[in-house]
């Protein structure tokens, strides 16, 4: 079994991919179901300033791999029976744990679009819409903070998300051909 890790910026496309990669048989497990969960349960409301907060805390209470660590119970449920997609690893320490775990039966998919193609992605989308001001500091806080250009830079696999969903939809096609 297969735990395929989609990596990437705020509105690159990697929950697309990750659908792609669910259309073809894998469980998806999302890391930021966890983040959303602690929203709802503290009774918050779902926007960017309360998910980042929320995030931040539980990192400070777990580590920097506070969301691989609160989802391997999902991970390992779901390759009980099938391949698994991980959307929305973020930081090195998360890549780490995954990899310790997984070892080579860990990959990674970078997805990979402009800042400006990712802002109006963002803009535009319906659930949890982000000005260029919040997606911009999202990526500054997920850089700086987050240690997320590792993963990226450690992709087995990179998609450049440029283009159209049907581009996109392809280039899946070929990382899913690779990886069997």
């Amino acid at each position: 079994m297969k735990v395929v890790s989609v990596v990437g910026m705020a509105g690159s496309g990697k929950s697309e991919v990750a659908r792609i990669l669910e259309r073809n048989g894998f469980v998806t497990v999302r890391f930021g179901d966890i983040t959303d969960e602690e929203v709802k349960r503290r009774g918050l409301e779902l926007n960017e300033e309360n998910e980042r907060r929320i995030r931040q805390q539980l990192r400070e209470e777990h580590g920097m791999e506070a969301y691989a660590k609160l989802n391997l119970p999902r991970i390992d449920a779901a390759l009980k029976s099938s391949d698994v997609v991980v959307d929305g690893l973020y930081s090195w320490e998360e890549y780490t744990l995954l990899k310790s775990r997984y070892a080579d039966g860990l990959h990674l998919v970078a997805v990979w679009a402009s800042p400006k193609t990712r802002y109006g992605r963002l803009a535009r989308r319906r659930v949890r819409p982000l000005t260029a001001e919040e997606a911009t500091s999202r990526d500054v806080a997920e850089i700086e903070n987050a240690n997320k250009g590792g993963p990226i830079a450690m992709a087995d696999f990179t998609i450049i998300n440029e283009s159209s969903l049907e581009d996109l939809k392809r280039q899946t096609e070929r990382v899913l051909a690779g990886l069997r």
